[in-house]
């Protein structure tokens, strides 16, 4: 007999099925016992009211893997509707440890520390379960939307040979005697793809040696990156990267409206236009002193109620900041060359994208690295390719983890995080 999975029950009235999953939570009367499975599309009620299997229900423990079969009957009071009666309860494993907490719960009631310690059974609850199905559909979304476009999914190394971006903050390894880094993100070899391809796009890991103890930090996350060559400037970037989120937010909705509902979750609107401001601009907005070189946490709050109240919007682009707190690749502003074709997308108050134009003539990276007292030598196989002809490009990178954190309301990223890894974190 197939597999039923909870969701299908409905469609089985009056039929004799199989099921099988995690004993969810047991209820034990006098006369009659209720069996919760949990599976991987939800939950199913068991009713036990015959002695014999009322007293197999009372044997098994939370967690323990069962197949039942029995017949469904409509029962509007019960999940979905339907209940499974007159069961046969056969164990698939010994008996369940019980775990460290009540998965049958609404809410998961340990620490966040001690759900992170039993991640492979915290991570079962519908809740934690439905952050990561809303990052598996966000991606499936950036992927969709960029296929549309005829970007190329691409995959770089994650270990490389110079720490190139930020030398302080990079993991050191051994690579066979030699030393190497992890990668902190795909940009310069995303940036040579856009030379065999035009329009690239990655979906990877990145590592950030950043002594971060925050709620929004990791030192390990997903990067959805993105990088487009023969641009005007960058607000053809923030062009894409505005279709690109709407794409996303779409798939969301539409393949993860369960996780959604459980979480309590509405999707935003993208604004056909997402509201635009200058750093300078920014700045005042913000109450910030005007010579101030970058946007602080609080501003970025202030900058995101602003959008709201005044756009009805809960994204806002910042463009334009100082060329002093971009990296080197970066196009300068040729109205304002102290300002950068850059910008950031701040997502409910808080930056979720960075992106920009970068460079792409070869002259300019040797001015750009002069400029700042760096070696052309560490960066010598990504400039060298701009010596073969580039054309102008600029793309941007979305954290993934900060996005869905953002979108469901998680007030720490390592809710919506499996096995998260940072400062003090390494297992599970």
């Amino acid at each position: 007999m197939q597999r039923i999975l909870s969701t299908q029950l409905p469609a089985h009235v009056g039929a004799t099925v199989r099921v099988a999953g995690w004993v969810h939570r047991r209820r034990l009367l006098k006369s009659v016992a209720f069996l919760i499975i949990r599976d991987a599309a939800g939950l199913a009620q068991v009713v036990a009211a015959d002695p014999a299997a009322r007293a197999a229900v009372e044997q098994l423990t939370e967690e323990t893997v069962v197949e039942v079969t029995a017949t469904v009957v409509a029962t509007p009071a019960a999940p979905a509707g339907v209940e499974l009666t007159h069961p046969t309860v056969r164990p698939l494993g010994p008996p369940a440890a019980a775990p460290p907490f009540d998965l049958y719960r609404p809410a998961l009631a340990a620490t966040l520390p001690t759900q992170l310690d039993h991640a492979p059974v915290a991570l079962r609850h519908p809740r934690r379960s439905a952050a990561l199905r809303v990052a598996a559909a966000a991606v499936a979304g950036f992927r969709a939307a960029l296929d549309a476009r005829d970007f190329v999914e691409i995959h770089t190394p994650k270990v490389v040979a110079s720490s190139t971006e930020s030398g302080a903050n990079v993991f050191a390894l051994d690579w066979f005697g030699r030393p190497a880094y992890l990668a902190q993100s795909p940009q310069f070899y995303k940036q040579l793809m856009v030379g065999v391809f035009e329009r690239v796009y990655e979906v990877g890991p990145v590592f950030r040696a950043e002594p971060h103890d925050t709620a929004r930090h990791l030192a390990q996350y997903t990067s959805l990156d993105a990088e487009l060559g023969f641009v005007g400037d960058h607000t053809d970037v923030m062009a894409v990267l505005r279709d690109t989120l709407a794409g996303m937010l779409a798939t969301v909705a539409d393949r993860a409206g369960t996780a959604l509902g459980t979480l309590g979750v509405t999707v935003p609107q993208v604004p056909g236009s997402i509201p635009a401001v200058h750093f300078t601009e920014a700045l005042a907005i913000a109450g910030a002193p005007a010579d101030e070189p970058d946007l602080a946490p609080a501003h970025e709050r202030a900058l995101g109620e602003w959008a709201r109240r005044e756009h009805g919007s809960e994204f806002v682009f910042v463009t334009g900041y100082p060329m002093a707190k971009r990296p080197f690749y970066t196009h300068p502003d040729p109205a304002r060359p102290a300002y950068s074709n850059g910008f950031d997308l701040l997502f409910r108050g808080l930056e979720l994208v960075t992106g920009g134009q970068r460079l792409h003539r070869h002259d300019d990276y040797l001015a750009a690295l002069a400029a700042r007292g760096e070696p052309v030598e560490p960066y010598a196989g990504y400039v060298d390719a701009f010596r073969h002809g580039m054309p102008p490009h600029g793309g941007f990178a979305i954290g993934l983890e900060r996005f869905v954190a953002r979108l469901v309301g998680a007030a720490n990223v390592r809710e919506v995080t499996a096995f998260p890894r940072d400062l003090h974190r390494l297992t599970p």
